[in-house]
């Protein structure tokens, strides 16, 4: 009457939609408090499978989107030469400059002044 389904496949549907909209949520709230228990409970998921699920659909486990996400946030407000770097750092949800500076140069392989600079906006 239905038909057949593949009950994996409706899964694997399920999980990459969750995925999608987790990391539109990750996008859209990056300067907030973002606890990997509070995402994975909206989800309705433990932490755990939150995890495995998010690192097969994302190619990053949460904390590195999230820190990511918030470099990315950062490079485009350094671009503006009237914001401070530790405006900067708070503004892209980073609580302390010295970890912006840190996860910056981790992730950019130089640090936000010199990100700025590089691109001809006043420090």
């Amino acid at each position: 009457m239905f038909g057949k389904f593949d009950l994996h496949c409706f899964c694997r549907d399920a999980e990459s939609f969750v995925i999608t909209n987790t990391k539109v949520f990750i996008r859209e709230q990056c300067k907030e408090d973002l606890s990997l228990r509070q995402v994975s409970s909206a989800t309705n998921m433990s932490v755990f499978h939150f995890c495995k699920v998010f690192h097969k659909g994302a190619g990053l486990c949460f904390t590195e989107f999230v820190s990511r996400t918030r470099v990315e946030r950062a490079k485009n407000l350094l671009f503006n030469p009237n914001l401070r770097i530790g405006e900067i750092a708070y503004d892209s949800g980073f609580h302390s400059l010295t970890h912006f500076n840190r996860v910056f140069k981790k992730i950019e392989g130089q640090s936000p002044t010199d990100y700025r600079g590089r691109f001809g906006a006043a420090a």
